[in-house]
């Protein structure tokens, strides 16, 4: 029997233990063996419950224990979860995890640690929630040079989105009903600025370079600027606006974002709606394959952590770690990015404004007062010129190309 321990009890780390309950029988044949927890690290006690025998508030006794061969961590936040993390893997336990926050900071340093104490650092979950993304970049695209992933890899702004689409409310109605209905946090900022998309697009783009790309140096733009006009011009281009991360290497150098984007109908990612993700990933040799599922929730994402565990139990100390080196990867000056975009102008936009953002395409009548100009391709600096000498646009949107 192999006996592993959950650190945090709260939403996924509880969704982990009803998994391996549920689905006890399957997961056994599938380790090889019948898996049982030991232990879960929480605040509290759960008296009552039944999980109560198995409460501990001292991660020592986890990592001291012999008979703990696998960890899952559930914690979120950096600290203590590193140090705990470090702590099960010099002790020879291998760690799987769903702490993208966790994964980005330290990923390197983790798996460092894992290979040098014979054991593994999983992290199947920190992206994509119940969708194997991970560990098919790794291993499935082994022939392949990765050059391009892009993805909507937030379920709450996605949902927003799709509300500000789909219904024509606006950005603080939509996201006032996802907190309603607990797609958003009180304090939404993570989500709606960027962040979280921000974080994944870097662990994805490590893994593909096999470099530490620090989500940091990714030039990041949120959702809070989107507005029902913006969706009257996408309707209008057969369009719709999502907010992707997007990474593309080509000759050892990578190019990175993650801002809101016009995506035509007739890519794969204009159907991905609601609280659902869909990662796009582009190879050399298998060209383009795409990825699509629930991003996060409660048992999806605890469907990848054990996933994880079972991979960890039949490897034993043998290495499975996915190996990425300390070695920094710095997106180029995002100034540099090529683009097309969208401007919303006044109606009274003269042809020399419309000159400085290098036109091809006039849109009128779609929203009262204004006229939109669809710009040939242009360099971020170059756009950035144009608005400030024209000082009159009133909103902007990049072209998926």
């Amino acid at each position: 029997m192999a006996k592993i321990a959950v650190m945090g009890y709260g939403t996924i780390g509880s969704g982990v233990v009803e998994a391996l309950s549920v689905n006890k029988e399957t997961i056994a044949k599938k380790a090889g063996e019948p898996v049982e927890v030991k232990y879960i690290l929480a605040l509290r006690d759960f008296p009552g419950t039944p999980i109560e025998d198995k409460i501990v508030h001292d991660y020592k006794i986890i990592a001291e224990d012999p008979e703990i061969s696998v960890v899952v961590e559930t914690m979120g936040g950096v600290e203590p979860a590193n140090t705990f993390a470090m702590a099960m893997l010099r002790s020879g336990k291998s760690v799987c995890t769903s702490n993208k926050a966790l994964v980005v900071e330290y990923g390197a340093e983790l798996m460092e640690t894992a290979v040098e104490n014979h054991c593994n650092f999983m992290f199947e979950a920190s992206v994509g929630g119940g969708i194997p993304i991970i560990r098919p970049l790794y291993e499935c695209l082994t022939p392949d040079e990765v050059t391009e992933i892009a993805g909507i890899l937030n379920g709450t702004t996605n949902y927003i989105l799709t509300e500000m689409d789909q219904k024509g409310v606006s950005f603080d109605d939509a996201l006032k009903q996802a907190q309603a209905l607990g797609y958003a946090e009180r304090d939404p900022s993570a989500d709606v600025e960027g962040g979280d998309a921000c974080r994944k697009i870097a662990i994805l783009s490590s893994v593909a370079t096999g470099k530490r790309v620090v989500f940091t140096d990714i030039h990041m733009e949120g959702i809070t600027n989107v507005t029902t006009a913006d969706f009257n011009y996408a309707a209008a281009l057969d369009m719709s606006i999502k907010l992707l991360g997007v990474s593309r290497m080509a000759d050892g150098k990578m190019k990175s974002m993650v801002a809101p984007f016009l995506i035509h109908s007739d890519y794969p990612l204009y159907n991905v709606k609601d609280v659902f993700n869909g990662i796009m990933v582009t190879g050399n040799i298998v060209d383009t394959l795409m990825f699509f599922g629930r991003g996060a929730g409660k048992l999806p994402t605890a469907a990848a952590v054990v996933a994880d565990v079972v991979k960890c139990i039949k490897l034993g100390s043998v290495s499975g770690t996915i190996p990425w080196s300390r070695d920094v990867l710095k997106p180029e000056n995002y100034l540099d990015y090529t683009n097309r975009f969208l401007v919303r102008l006044p109606e009274s936009a003269s042809e020399e404004t419309q000159k400085l953002f290098k036109t091809e395409q006039i849109l009128r009548g779609v929203v009262d007062g204004e006229m939109a100009v669809i710009t040939a391709p242009m360099t971020e600096a170059e756009y950035l010129e144009a608005e400030k000498t024209c000082g009159q646009v009133i909103g902007k949107t990049r072209m998926y190309q």
